[in-house]
């Protein structure tokens, strides 16, 4: 963690040098770091729109052996395989970017309450969003970013596309305004490689 929390910091200060501000740092520093993940990510996505690609079949096994886990669980492993598809493949990515994001938070307590770290003259990014604008928009970018990435029926996991954006909300009501930001621009970066993805293999 505290390599992880070097390496950031030591980006984050060279971009700051540049931009004097820590909200441009923020975002930049966010982008690279998302650059640098970029051939997990794509792989991520690339499996997710595999995933989709095979719902019907998925969906006619287990409708068929509704009766008989073994044999749908079987069946559905003989799926991936046959299409060599990973189902833990878009597990990986979300599990790496967890100590980003607390290394992140580590970076954060330590930038300045001067001028630099005001973004847009509003936010000040060691402390939470007064007006609740990031928080609303950490949970928006969420939504959207979980729904581009559905690889099944949306019946099946609307809770979760429901919760998980009211939860990452609400966190972020207390969370530091850098760290919300560095959340919403890694959304929207995942938001337009997904839909980029979506374009390039479309699916039936």
């Amino acid at each position: 963690m505290d390599f992880i929390a070097g390496g950031l910091g030591w980006i984050l200060e060279q971009v700051v040098s540049v931009t004097n501000s820590y909200g441009l740092g923020i975002i930049l520093t966010t982008i690279i770091v998302r650059l640098l993940l970029f051939p997990l990510t794509l792989s991520q996505n690339k499996s997710m729109v595999a995933m989709r690609k095979i719902q019907p079949e998925l969906q006619e096994i287990q409708k068929k052996y509704a009766n008989n886990k073994e044999e749908q669980q079987k069946l559905t492993m003989e799926l991936y395989q046959k299409h060599k598809i990973n189902p833990l493949g878009g597990c990986l990515p979300m599990l790496i970017q967890l100590p980003i994001l607390w290394a992140f938070f580590r970076v954060l307590q330590n930038i300045p309450t001067n001028e630099t770290a005001v973004f847009l003259g509003i936010w000040t990014l060691s402390e939470a969003d007064p007006m609740y604008i990031f928080p609303i928009l950490a949970a928006a970018s969420t939504y959207l970013q979980s729904k581009l990435s559905m690889t099944g029926d949306m019946g099946q996991q609307k809770t979760m596309l429901i919760m998980m954006p009211l939860m990452i909300g609400f966190f972020s009501l207390n969370l530091p305004s850098g760290l919300v930001l560095y959340w919403i621009t890694s959304n929207v970066f995942s938001i337009v490689q997904q839909a980029w993805i979506n374009k390039m293999y479309p699916v039936k």
